[in-house]
């Protein structure tokens, strides 16, 4: 009878993932046993200490190159790049989620149970603290992340979608004004990413089906046995070109891509803004992420047959988003759309089968969710008596009544346009590049050509701001909390110092742009 060994684990380049979840736990905990009005200082505290902590553990592993638990997880440059780029966004995040002067109470209904549009539900949006239990929901989802972007085998991956998605369906129902459309969202949200779930399980189903015949090895959803099969495998390729069509469509899913993104503008509008931000943010880096794995390293080998599709898939993904986008009238809506859109850029660097593409598409993962982080933080400012004005002909003469916030959300805008010595411009250099020396040229000038498109919703709003008079129904800007102004703060800089000095970050994703295989 054969000796039973266990796997060896490396409990230190696991520790920012075991920090998240242990704090998601002790959250839970805290939701227990502390008392209601000592609830949110404790969670905010917890969870902001986890994330820090978790953020010195990346630093001190960033020079580990290993694979640990037998194969699960993958602990390399771009993992530990894009869990420290998660992190960071979950703490401007976690700032927006924690403010409660800007909106008295918090962004969050106080029970979550109370019947939408009710006397009692509208007597909570009036002031009553907002529910605590969104911290261990946001330090789950975090975790689930981490291990997303870190996962080695399709069944891992599969289980970190899992713990990060569900968590997200909760948050986006908790909306404190507005419930119906918030549960709309959140409703919505879990129907399709059921689906996705469920073309994703099955795509891994098809590949492990696929990997079964090679000689010599056994079947699994490890990306080295199927990195082997691709080239090695004797099964028929209609098990692997299947299996990669389904989980493509599970991954594409979350990172928003077209077909799949018809979820997108509903639960951005119908959702808490900072968890809109949040999940603009991270999710969009966990996606990517997980794409970059699986399609960088797992089918490598047949990327002369996936590099087509899925580049038809990134053209219509930024028609999509620049077309749409012109026709919005609600600035959630169009944020949606905007980010659609910077999908399908997204894609074109990972079409880039090169250390220049991953590194650019990296680089504008952080980028991007510096800026679209702080896009929110200045829509959560715009309000009136019933809350968020998000309706495009609320913001007309805003730029007369607060130029301060427009001007930021002037800079925040061109900054997404691609406008030079922004983030956006640098971004799109990133991977627009190597797609040019990929041979790719069709997907660059597809790019250029959306992003003017593109470029048109977001001077209508800055022309609508600046050049309009004030009416009676413009909404004043409220003046941010402590914890508002610092993620505004640290966004807008970001946004400011990638334009202006992209090298030292460009260089730190170009020197982690290598997977362990």
């Amino acid at each position: 009878m054969s000796e039973l060994r266990l796997p060896s684990i490396d409990y230190a380049a696991l520790a920012p993932i075991l920090i998240m979840l242990g704090a998601a736990l002790l959250g839970v905990l805290v939701e227990a046993f502390v008392p209601r009005r000592l609830r949110n200082a404790v969670q905010l505290g917890l969870a902001l200490v986890a994330m820090l902590a978790a953020i010195v553990m990346v630093i001190l592993n960033a020079d580990d190159r290993l694979i640990t638990i037998g194969g699960a997880i993958a602990i390399d440059g771009p993992t530990l790049f894009l869990q420290g780029a998660i992190l960071v966004l979950a703490v401007m995040a976690l700032l927006l989620v924690g403010d409660r002067t800007v909106e008295r109470g918090g962004a969050f209904v106080a029970h979550a149970a109370v019947t939408a549009e009710s006397a009692e539900d509208r007597r909570q949006a009036e002031g009553v603290g907002g529910a605590t239990e969104v911290y261990p929901l946001m330090s789950f989802a975090i975790g689930g992340m981490l291990i997303f972007v870190a996962a080695n085998d399709l069944l891992t991956m599969f289980v970190a979608l899992e713990v990060f998605s569900l968590p997200l369906y909760l948050l986006c129902a908790l909306a404190r004004r507005r419930r119906l459309l918030s549960q709309e969202a959140a409703l919505k949200y879990f129907m399709l990413g059921a689906y996705a779930s469920a073309f994703f399980l099955f795509g891994v189903a098809l590949i492990y089906g696929f990997t079964s015949g090679i000689p010599g090895r056994t079947a699994g959803v490890d990306f080295a046995t199927v990195h082997a099969a691709v080239t090695e495998s004797p099964s028929s390729p209609v098990l692997l070109f299947a299996g990669m069509a389904l989980l493509a469509i599970g991954l594409l899913f979350k990172a928003a891509a077209a077909p799949f993104h018809v979820w997108t503008p509903d639960v951005y509008q119908g959702a808490p803004t900072p968890i809109t931000g949040f999940m603009a943010a991270c999710t969009k880096v966990a996606a990517f992420g997980a794409l970059l794995r699986v399609f960088h390293v797992a089918f490598a080998g047949a990327s002369w047959d996936f590099t087509p599709v899925l580049g038809a898939i990134a053209v219509l993904t930024m028609l999509v988003g620049a077309v749409l986008a012109v026709t919005q009238t609600d600035i959630k809506r169009l944020l949606a759309y905007s980010s659609i859109a910077n999908a399908g850029y997204l894609l074109v660097g990972v079409l880039a089968p090169s250390r220049e593409g991953l590194s650019g598409t990296m680089f504008y993962l952080a980028a991007y969710g510096f800026s679209v982080l702080a896009a929110f933080a200045v829509v959560t400012l715009v309000r009136d008596a019933d809350g968020e004005a998000t309706h495009l002909s609320r913001w007309a003469g805003l730029g007369r009544r607060s130029p301060f916030f427009a001007a930021i959300f002037t800079f925040i805008l061109l900054a997404f346009a691609g406008i030079p010595l922004t983030s956006g411009f640098t971004s799109k250099f990133a991977v627009f590049g190597p797609a040019l020396e990929a041979n790719q040229a069709w997907l660059v000038i597809a790019g250029v050509l959306t992003s003017m498109v593109l470029a048109f919703p977001y001077l209508r709003v800055v022309v609508m701001m600046w050049l309009s008079e004030p009416g009676e129904s413009t909404p004043t800007v409220t003046v941010p909390g402590a914890l508002t102004s610092a993620a505004l703060v640290i966004g807008v800089l970001a946004t400011l110092v990638l334009g202006v000095v992209p090298g030292p970050l460009l260089d730190l994703t170009t020197g982690a742009a290598e997977f362990v295989r």
